[in-house]
């Protein structure tokens, strides 16, 4: 296990792209002095390489193991997530109201990024959990939330949400769970839902599942969602009627649970509206947003650790010679290539995703603007930073070369543990539809107007001050086009866009007086090589969508 805690690289950007010191000057986030945000780093650095990296690869060879009592975690992972609640480190971005520390959204997310690169399939059950308490939070009763957000903050307790059913992928309309009310107040919950992250455990004494489920003559639709509570072991101690019927056989994320559940088989699934009935997607998009971003940070996860592991091995792997003596692989300029490539791909995702949470951060404290620049912001941090994992993780089995393709030297489960990120919590493909659908159009075109004009005021690369001309082009473009349009230029506009994004922040790290010399060279690779690449998508984001729509279905 090669991990080590990126504490110094996330100190850097918490401090010059996100402005943590501003945030922290408001009574809000009072909390997050300097000295506290350093030890929030340094101690949850030191807590991930003690207690999670060490299980990192039994997460992966043995993983979680389905029994029909339930599902049992391999051995050593209860008493590491206790450890973790023991620590406190669950309430790191939690409202004191409710048990938490109150720090920013952004230092939480620096928390999850260096539990995720010690353990990425483990660290998903605190970012479900991240979810689940946003939602009560904003949707739920003063009841519900006494009731439930300490032991969910603490770690106590841990939280899921269910979406995704058998016949209805990614369409959630067309889910079928039902919630039949009860003369208490209550509903009796009915339904299967599949892919369900953490489902199901032995880590924790209780799960709290958030259920989107119609009631009795619900509209058609998302109009007729509503969301539910439904806990695993109900509030008087007796279990309540959810099972985990089996789990997933994954190419990945071995140490995390996918589950199959099964809801009222025995007609006694009891559970707990939260909102108001048909108030379903707007309070599981509350969920989904936050998941939506800590699914990013999974993608500077997945970057940070191979990148960490490709340059060990590079280190320490000699073949061939330099200047007539034995050479390690990274005096070999390909190789070279890719650890600067996997190096500058590794401080763009974060500094992206970075600068999208501190965005939720300014947002709570009443920047309108802000919460504007969250809503563009957020298909570019999960659909790019995730985009990223998966190159950067690829190109670590490459500068391991055939030991990557070798199971023994860890490198293939980044690749494998990378490969849903670009899946769940929306497809990157509707990340992208997001994008040009409804955030081009926000605030009237304003939202995209005011990022483009930031990009163009503080650009000074060539290539970048070219690349935020053609984002700006084709965005224009893309307000007047018709959907079909829109939609097929979506995915190569979406990454124009985030990659003028990432140079602008690269270049914002670049000035910074404390960039050492590795940071410098990163970003210069940056904004010579990988800025221009995103140029050459500017004919595809300019297409018409008929050639896509040429071939009849058949002939695919």
């Amino acid at each position: 296990m090669t991990f080590v805690p990126a504490i110094a690289d996330q100190r850097f950007v918490l401090d010059h792209v996100v402005g943590l010191d501003e945030i922290a000057g408001h009574e809000r986030f009072a909390a997050a002095s300097a000295d506290t945000v350093e030890a929030v780093l340094e101690g949850i650095g030191a807590f991930a390489e003690g207690e999670w990296a060490p299980l990192a690869t039994a997460g992966d060879r043995i993983g979680a193991r389905w029994t029909p009592e339930g599902v049992v975690m391999p051995e050593g992972f209860r008493a590491a997530y206790q450890a973790y609640v023991a620590g406190g480190w669950g309430t790191i971005g939690v409202d004191e109201r409710w048990g938490g520390q109150g720090l920013p959204f952004v230092v939480q997310a620096a928390v999850l990024e260096t539990l995720g690169t010690a353990n990425m399939g483990f660290a998903l059950a605190p970012i479900l959990t991240v979810g689940a308490i946003e939602a009560l939070a904003h949707h739920g009763t003063p009841e519900q939330q006494a009731t439930y957000l300490p032991r969910l903050a603490s770690g106590e307790w841990t939280g899921t949400m269910n979406l995704t059913e058998p016949q209805a992928g990614s369409d959630v309309g067309a889910l079928r769970t039902t919630a039949t009310p009860r003369e208490d107040g209550t509903y009796l919950i009915s339904g299967t839902k599949i892919f369900i992250s953490f489902g199901d455990h032995d880590l924790a004494d209780n799960i709290v599942h958030l259920v989107l489920a119609r009631t009795p003559d619900a509209p058609a639709g998302t109009r007729g969602i509503s969301l539910f509570l439904v806990p695993k072991v109900r509030l008087d101690g007796t279990p309540n009627d959810v099972r985990a019927v089996s789990i997933e056989h994954k190419l990945g994320l071995h140490a995390s649970p996918t589950c199959v559940l099964s809801f009222g088989d025995n007609g006694d699934c009891v559970g707990e509206l939260i909102g108001p009935e048909f108030g379903g997607m707007r309070a599981m998009f509350t969920m989904m947003n936050n998941a939506r971003l800590n699914v990013g940070v999974q993608g500077v996860q997945v970057a940070e650790g191979a990148t960490q592991k490709a340059a060990a091995y590079a280190r320490e792997r000699v073949q061939g010679a330099r200047d007539g003596a034995p050479a390690a692989i990274v005096e070999h300029a390909d190789v070279r290539r890719m650890l600067l490539r996997m190096k500058a791909q590794t401080m763009a995702a974060r500094a992206l995703v970075y600068y999208a949470c501190g965005q939720v951060d300014r947002a709570t404290l009443g920047d309108a603007k802000a919460r504007e620049r969250l809503e563009m912001m957020t298909p570019l941090a999960k659909a790019h930073a995730t985009d990223l994992g998966n190159e950067v993780a690829s190109l670590g089995v490459q500068v391991h070369g055939g030991m990557g393709y070798v199971e023994e030297t860890g490198a293939a489960q980044f690749f494998r543990d990378a490969r849903i990120t670009p899946i769940y919590e929306g497809t990157n493909g509707i990340q992208a539809a997001d994008l040009v659908g409804r955030k081009l159009s926000l605030a009237n075109g304003g939202a995209f107007a005011d990022l483009i004009a930031d990009l163009r005021r503080d650009a000074r690369h060539p290539a970048l001050v070219r690349l935020v001309d053609a984002c700006e082009t084709v965005g224009r473009r893309l307000q007047g086009a018709s959907a079909d349009d829109r939609q097929a230029a979506s995915y190569p506009f979406l990454t124009m866009l985030s990659v003028a994004a990432c140079g602008w922040l690269m270049e914002r790290q670049a000035a910074v007086p404390a960039a050492d010399a590795v940071k410098r060279a990163a970003c210069a690779f940056y904004l010579d090589q990988i800025v221009p690449e995103a140029l050459g998508l500017e004919a595809a984001a300019s297409a018409s969508a008929e050639v896509l729509y040429a071939l009849p279905a058949g002939a695919f």
